[in-house]
């Protein structure tokens, strides 16, 4: 057999000399520059650091410069393993280098766009009209745990926000969630509005059943239920994130309604300026669940 030296396998097989140790080192680095992220979330959640650290330094500021270098590394060894021969194995190196490299700025600057497209919201509900508000006891378990955001009736977003999201400062949390909400119907695209639109559920059935549904989809999703009064028909719970260990609070209300009961969702993070969605999508994504189970359940009870 011959290679691309026309010298045998045993060329081709070669280490390729500093040449191999470069790619070698190259593919090692983008290896830790993915780590690394993992690296700042398990930190955070197991309390090495605090989250302003593990997520705003170690993932914001030096994640995206780590992936950057690793990249630039893994290109150069590309073209120095091409210099000369033996090609073969240092040039396998180097590409798989580019190719985690790549695949991690791609994933990073997809992060970055979905954070400049969303609006800096971390507090979300179904009725601003009549806010659901907060229990003694998930307040003081908030407090106990460092939580930074307020729960409020009509909370606004800080002035600061301008400087990455202009004219959003100072706003209303509940216009701006209006404004970002995609309502079918009225509107072409949901590009142009990121979130799903949230309103009250109304659904068949009496309070006693929206309670018993919603208490249901809460211990099914693995939420910890903070309270549990059905005869003020309120849960509380809340859900800590499998990355940093970041604690979002959920509140329920059921209503009774004309048309059967009523459930009031209001999903708020404890730290943090934007949640980047996920308190929306928690929000609608439980609506729905609620509202199949409920749906069910009605030929049941009639």
């Amino acid at each position: 057999m011959v290679d691309d030296t026309g010298t045998g396998t045993g060329t081709a097989n070669a280490s390729a000399g500093w040449r191999g140790k470069l790619a070698g080192f190259a593919l090692g680095l983008s290896i830790f520059s993915v780590a690394w992220f993992a690296i700042a979330a398990i930190g955070t959640k197991l309390g090495a650091w605090g989250w302003q650290f593990g997520l705003g330094v170690m993932t914001i500021q030096w994640g995206p410069m780590l992936i950057l270098a690793a990249g630039v590394v893994a290109v150069i060894a590309v073209i120095v393993a091409l210099i000369k021969a033996p090609r073969k194995k240092a040039l396998m190196l180097a590409l798989g280098a580019v190719l985690i490299s790549g695949l991690a700025l791609g994933r990073v600057a997809a992060f970055g766009g979905t954070a400049e497209r969303l609006p800096p919201l971390h507090d979300i509900q179904t009725d601003w009209a009549d806010p659901i508000q907060p229990s003694a006891a998930l307040l003081a378990d908030r407090e106990a745990t460092g939580a930074l955001n307020a729960v409020e009736d009509a909370p606004v977003i800080p002035e600061g926000a301008n400087a990455r999201w202009p004219g959003l400062g100072g706003r209303l949390v509940s216009e701006v969630q209006e404004e970002a909400e995609f309502v079918p119907g009225e509107q072409k695209s949901p590009k142009a509005a990121p979130y799903p639109h949230l309103a009250p559920l109304i659904a068949p059935g009496s309070v006693e059943d929206g309670y018993a549904a919603a208490l249901a989809a809460v211990e099914g999703k693995g939420w910890d239920v903070v309270l549990a009064a059905p005869e003020e028909g309120r849960i509380e719970a809340t859900e800590t994130s499998f990355w940093y260990g970041f604690k979002d609070d959920i509140l329920i209300r059921v209503q009774p309604d004309e048309a059967g009961v009523r459930i009031d969702v209001r999903s708020v993070s404890r730290v943090g300026l934007s949640d980047l969605g996920v308190n929306s999508k928690r929000v609608r994504d439980l609506l729905d669940e609620l509202e199949v189970r409920l749906n069910k359940a009605a030929p049941a009870a009639e």
